[in-house]
């Protein structure tokens, strides 16, 4: 099979309306970033950003196809005009040419969703709901995209070993009272600073939400929110485990589910880019 008949089988697997609006092949995200996708399909990366060890990682086990959920080159669109004298990005292409990679990005189609246990859901999130054994806890299970749950009674370290544990990381944010008791947990995704972030905060307060899963989280607004309400004694704690690490274990159940559900002829595998910080303690004085 040619990658450009996987690329659209996947296509065809899932919903073509991303926030109400019909997907533009034109102007969607989901484009070929890299390489020849007429030559056959040798095997098939699923990743959330095509990072030089993703991209080593693949070729080295005989992968052609990178699937990924971000751009690769390091600016919204992967736009590489601008880059032909940039020697990372020079070294990068060389590592793609090596192994005749093709590199092709989902966002908007597995956002859109994609068909999972009869309902048509975003692939992302409730994949890191079925990876994190959620959907049982979900508030609206018929939520095309889960955020809310509630869930049996954690304690802070549970909850921190839990998320280290699924999302595979040396270790995770934490803002708030370390004492929580974390029953109702939400992801609010993207926390920046805007003028709705007062919605969220009075949501936390209305609903006694204990906990938040982070995507992007600026120190301002419910960052403060939550430190305050934690020192004060309230169940109020926030995991910020930031965009990609969130989005990767979406794209982890994505592998699974294809080699399972959509491609079977072909190997898939899932190869994690990993936490982009590394956590270093002071040097002893």
């Amino acid at each position: 099979m040619k990658i450009s008949e996987v690329i659209t089988l996947l296509k065809k697997n899932s919903a073509d309306l991303y926030w109400g609006k019909k997907i533009d092949e034109a102007t969607t995200r989901d484009q070929i970033l890299y390489g020849n996708p007429d030559q056959e399909c040798t095997g098939i990366v699923t990743t959330c950003y095509p990072s030089v060890d993703v991209i080593e990682k693949a070729g080295q086990a005989g992968f052609n196809f990178i699937v990924t959920h971000e751009a690769m080159f390091w600016n919204h669109g992967d736009h590489t005009e601008g880059l032909k004298a940039n020697t990372a990005f020079l070294k990068k292409e060389a590592l793609l040419k090596k192994y005749n990679i093709c590199v092709w990005r989902n966002h908007d189609h597995i956002h859109a969703g994609i068909p999972i246990h009869g309902q048509i859901k975003d692939g992302i999130f409730q994949g890191m709901s079925e990876i994190l054994k959620w959907n049982a806890y979900q508030t609206d299970p018929a939520a095309a995209f889960p955020q809310q749950y509630e869930i049996p009674e954690m304690s802070v370290p549970e909850m921190a070993d839990l998320l280290a544990d699924k999302f595979r990381l040396q270790g995770v944010r934490f803002i708030g009272n370390p004492q929580s008791k974390i029953k109702k947990v939400y992801v609010p995704l993207h926390i920046m600073g805007r003028i709705s972030d007062n919605d969220l905060i009075a949501k936390i307060n209305d609903e006694d939400i204990n906990c938040l899963i982070t995507l992007e989280m600026v120190d301002f607004t419910v960052c403060e929110y939550m430190r305050d309400a934690g020192m004060l004694g309230e169940d109020r704690c926030i995991f910020a485990l930031g965009h990609f690490n969130m989005e990767e274990i979406g794209m982890e159940f994505y592998a699974d589910y294809l080699q399972k559900q959509v491609i079977r002829s072909l190997p898939v595998r899932f190869i994690q880019s990993g936490d982009a910080y590394a956590y270093l303690k002071k040097a002893q004085a």
